[in-house]
């Protein structure tokens, strides 16, 4: 069974416009590529035609992971989001015990995830451990560098 993964609409548009973009432009670019490829002779030894296969090749796969990955997207009413602890599309303040620096974040899916604009993914080591916390709770979250404490300052919806 595959992953139900919940997004916002602005999220699921994205992700629904790229899928289209890709079966309807890319998609028929690429076959016309393999033709213009198979066009100029030998294929034994035609490394233009290798090419546009394996580009093609590697279209459909991108384009049947996004077309599992919108089969299963949900969007997620964020006013009907619980404010009390940290859930997907919760937006948190925190901070850096250590450091003493305090940081926002906001909790998407891992698609949306885009760190210069503050949304980190619930699939990566922080936002899985800050999943459940409320206000008020200190995290120790292992990450590559090693273990980093965070104090939940504050959870709410944008």
């Amino acid at each position: 069974m595959s992953k139900v993964s919940y997004y916002t609409e602005e999220g699921l548009k994205k992700l629904r416009a790229e899928f289209e973009q890709l079966r309807d432009v890319e998609r028929p670019k690429a076959s016309q590529d393999i033709a213009d490829a198979r066009d100029k002779g030998d294929l034994s030894e035609n490394a233009e035609y290798d090419a546009a296969k394996e580009a093609q090749g590697m279209l459909e796969m991108r384009l049947a992971k996004l077309e599992q990955v919108v089969a299963n997207a949900r969007v997620i009413d964020e006013s009907q989001l619980d404010t009390s602890k940290v859930l997907i599309h919760s937006k948190v303040r925190l901070k850096n015990v250590k450091m003493n620096q305090e940081m926002t974040y906001k909790l998407v899916a891992q698609s949306e995830a885009d760190l210069k604009a503050g949304k980190i993914s619930v699939d990566s080591p922080i936002g899985k451990g800050l999943l459940g916390k409320e206000a008020g709770d200190t995290a120790e979250i292992e990450v590559p560098s090693g273990k980093i404490t965070f104090e939940i300052l504050e959870v709410s919806r944008d």
